[in-house]
């Protein structure tokens, strides 16, 4: 099987990007950016760390990552299942990549920077909701960031109701849990607690 070995194999097979592709991509933030980033409830948080990479998935109302300045982002870090995978990588590794999503549009947001966490009580206070600050707030310096085109979520048609897969054909995390500790966990009860404590510790 051929496997491409050199940076030249690649570029000789994909040939060289059109100017649309590249002149996107700029060093801070600009008003375009700042919009897109604003109207986003969600975004994907790529860390590296010396136990390899991890990728999280952070959610909130739109506009959760506050733009400090054109150079600098700012994410509360809300309540989870505390393994901080994503936190642990950051503390050892400042290099981060975040993707953006917004629901009903094509259009994706790609961010490249260093981070840090910052555990500033004036700070975490600006990210208080229901009476809960974060534990820390991820703070990004911006080293890249421009838009990526809509064709990945027109071919996944990732918006289309009609696309959208029935839950109960998949695996509940209970059954997952009961399977994976082989029976040691009662994955019944756990899905039938989960939707009363994730509303009692989502923030």
């Amino acid at each position: 099987m051929p496997v491409i070995q050199s940076i030249e194999q690649l570029e000789a097979l994909y040939g060289t990007p059109r100017e649309t592709a590249t002149i996107k991509e700029v060093a801070s933030i600009t008003p375009h950016y700042r919009q897109l980033i604003e109207a986003s409830p969600f975004v994907a948080l790529a860390t590296s760390g010396p136990e390899g990479l991890d990728c999280s998935p952070r959610g909130d109302a739109a506009g959760f990552v506050h733009i400090k300045d054109e150079k600098t982002l700012m994410m509360p870090d809300r309540r989870g299942n505390n393994r901080v995978d994503s936190l642990r990588n950051i503390v050892r590794d400042p290099r981060v990549a975040l993707l953006f999503l917004i629901p009903g549009s094509g259009t994706t947001l790609r961010v490249n920077g260093r981070a840090h966490l910052s555990t500033d009580a004036d700070l975490s206070a600006l990210f208080t909701t229901d009476g809960q600050p974060p534990r820390s707030v991820i703070v990004i310096a911006v080293e890249a960031i421009y838009f990526q085109c809509a064709r990945a979520i027109l071919r996944a048609r990732l918006w289309d109701p009609s696309q959208h897969v029935a839950t109960p054909s998949l695996p509940t995390p209970g059954q997952i849990l009961t399977e994976l500790s082989k029976g040691r966990i009662d994955g019944d009860t756990y899905d039938a607690e989960w939707p009363e404590r994730a509303n009692q510790t989502l923030w």
